[in-house]
């Protein structure tokens, strides 16, 4: 069955102070009053998708603050699931809107049993208000205090498997085959290639961070992994944020410049400024299905010669399993994985020390 085109809304809230529950409902409220001008507005084709960015309700507050990861997940903002109050508030909007609904939590997942732990998870909600997709997010660094399924391996895989839609899954919908990363995520090209791989025709992909989206790293991962692989990407940066209770004016944390880019890497829309905003793009996903099954130059995924890429992985390089006996602790513990990996990379040949400042390694 063809897909006529439609409209994908991209929103870039400003985030409230939250310190407890509650204050999420602040911001879900914010999010819901865009959500509510759009479809007032009802310029272009239809609004059949909807995006949020990452940290949109929740805000970076335990990373802020610092705080315990355990306590977080037993007892905090943290502490929710999902599908949980959240993911039913925007389901509302789902249903009432007749919208497919992407959002980003970090909540416990009751299928892994673990109480004290927390992931950052993607969603997907359909016009019905059911919750139809989840993806945990793979890559982080380490300041960011969520698990992701790498640090419980053997755990993931007893529950989810071991399959391409264990950690790349992707939904098929009446509207395209779509597929979620987000942050880090972009920066390694695998994972959007894993998504590809698995059917993906839509990449949810939202926010980055400063200064690095000034210095025009979002723009080039971005652009990249929609020609890369041939995929719309949907990228609603994050939008400024009242860091304190006290806070007279929000801070720039993310640089704003949401994203809808076309599957040859084009950008379709772009917001450039920081604040609370949305930017909107037409979909033709039957164009994107004819440019990958026709064009010859341009359509990657097709010449893949697999082979020889698999020698790149051979040896691991991030330790899996690391917080399978425990939950994180803090950030200058987690950020001690980094010294020894790079140690590894220096003793294998793939980075050199450097000379200039070889005394600081004594």
């Amino acid at each position: 069955m063809s897909i006529k085109p439609y409209t994908a809304l991209a929103i870039q809230n400003t985030m409230l102070t939250v310190r407890k529950k509650e204050d999420v409902f602040k911001n879900l409220e914010g999010i819901k009053e865009i959500i509510e001008l759009n479809h007032y507005i009802g310029l272009d084709y239809p609004i059949r998708l909807t995006a949020i960015n990452e940290a949109s309700f929740q805000t970076f507050v335990d990373s802020q603050l610092g705080w315990d990861h355990a306590t977080n997940a037993r007892e905090g903002v943290m502490s929710t699931t999902l599908p949980g109050p959240e993911s039913d508030y925007l389901a509302e909007l789902a249903r009432k809107y007749e919208t497919y609904i992407c959002g980003q939590i970090r909540a416990k997942d009751p299928q892994m049993g673990f109480e004290d732990r927390f992931f950052n998870m993607l969603f997907v909600i359909d016009p019905q208000g059911k919750l139809i997709h989840k993806y945990h997010k793979l890559q982080t660094f380490a300041p960011e205090n969520s698990v992701v399924p790498h640090d419980v391996w053997d755990r993931f895989v007893e529950v989810y498997g071991q399959t391409m839609d264990s950690f790349f899954p992707v939904v098929d919908t009446e509207i395209g085959k779509i597929g979620t990363l987000e942050c880090m995520d972009t920066s390694y090209p695998e994972t959007a290639r894993g998504m590809a791989m698995n059917g993906a025709e839509i990449l949810y992909a939202p926010t980055y961070i400063e200064p690095y989206v000034g210095r025009g790293w979002h723009d080039i991962q971005l652009r990249a992994r929609a020609l890369d692989n041939n995929c719309y990407v949907v990228s609603p940066n994050s939008g400024n944020w009242f860091l304190g209770p006290d806070s007279k004016v929000p801070t720039d944390m993310h640089g704003g410049n949401s994203m809808i880019i076309d599957y040859t890497g084009q950008v379709l829309a772009r917001h450039a400024g920081d604040g609370n905003s949305f930017i909107s793009a037409p979909i033709d996903i039957e164009a994107l299905r004819y440019w990958r099954t026709k064009v010859s130059f341009g359509a990657w995924i097709k010449d893949l010669r697999t082979e020889q890429f698999q020698l790149l992985y051979r040896e691991p390089i991030m330790p899996k399993n690391r917080f399978m006996a425990k939950p994180p602790g803090p950030r200058s513990e987690r950020m001690k994985v980094e010294r020894t990996n790079v140690e590894k990379l220096i003793k294998r040949g793939v980075y050199t020390r450097p000379g200039r400042w070889a005394d600081e390694d004594e």
